[in-house]
C-alpha cells in the first residue's frame, strides 16, 4: 500500500474514531442530565440537604389521616410514608380518581430546603390486582405495600 493511501485510511480511521467519542459524550451526558431517581421516603430522608433541588421520584403510600385540599381546588397537601420515614407533599395537580389515604403514589417533583417534596405530577399506583376497599373498611398496610411492588415485566 503506498503512503498516501496509508494516510488517508489513517485520517477516515482516525476521523471515525472522533466522531464516535464526540457521539458517545453527547449521548452520554444528555442521558446524565434527564435521568429523574426514584426513591423512598426513607432514602429521600437520608439524603438530607443533597436533595433540595433535585428532580426525583418520590413512591410511597399516602399516610392516614393527612389529607388536606386548598380552597383553590388545585394544591393538595399530604404525607407519603414507607413505613419508616414520612415526607410533607405539597400537590399542584389534579389528584387521579382513585387518590386517597393509604394507597400507592408516585410523585415527580423536588425536594424544598423546608422539607416539603413540591409536585405538579402525581400518579396512582396499584398492582393488577387492585380492588378498592369496601365503605368504612381500612387497607390492610400488606395490601398496600404490595401495591407498590412491581411485578415481573412492570
Amino acid at each position: 500500500m503506498s503512503d498516501d493511501r496509508r494516510r488517508r485510511v489513517l485520517g477516515i480511521v482516525i476521523a471515525l474514531a472522533v466522531a464516535a467519542a464526540a457521539f458517545t459524550y453527547l449521548a452520554m451526558s444528555s442521558v446524565g442530565e434527564n435521568l429523574v431517581y426514584y426513591w423512598s421516603p426513607s432514602e429521600l430522608r437520608a439524603e438530607g440537604s443533597g436533595a433540595v433541588g433535585s428532580v426525583v421520584r418520590l413512591g410511597g403510600l399516602v399516610e392516614a389521616g393527612s389529607i388536606r385540599r386548598e380552597a383553590d381546588g388545585l394544591t393538595l397537601r399530604f404525607a407519603v410514608t414507607d413505613g419508616k420515614a414520612s415526607v410533607p407533599v405539597y400537590a399542584q395537580a389534579v389528584p387521579p380518581a382513585m387518590f386517597r389515604e393509604g394507597i400507592g403514589v408516585v410523585l415527580e417533583g423536588r425536594m424544598q430546603e423546608d422539607g416539603q417534596f413540591s409536585t405538579q405530577r402525581l400518579m396512582v399506583k396499584h398492582d393488577n390486582q387492585y380492588q378498592a376497599p369496601g365503605e368504612n373498611e381500612v387497607p390492610k398496610m400488606e395490601d398496600m405495600v404490595r401495591s407498590l411492588q412491581l411485578e415481573d415485566g412492570d
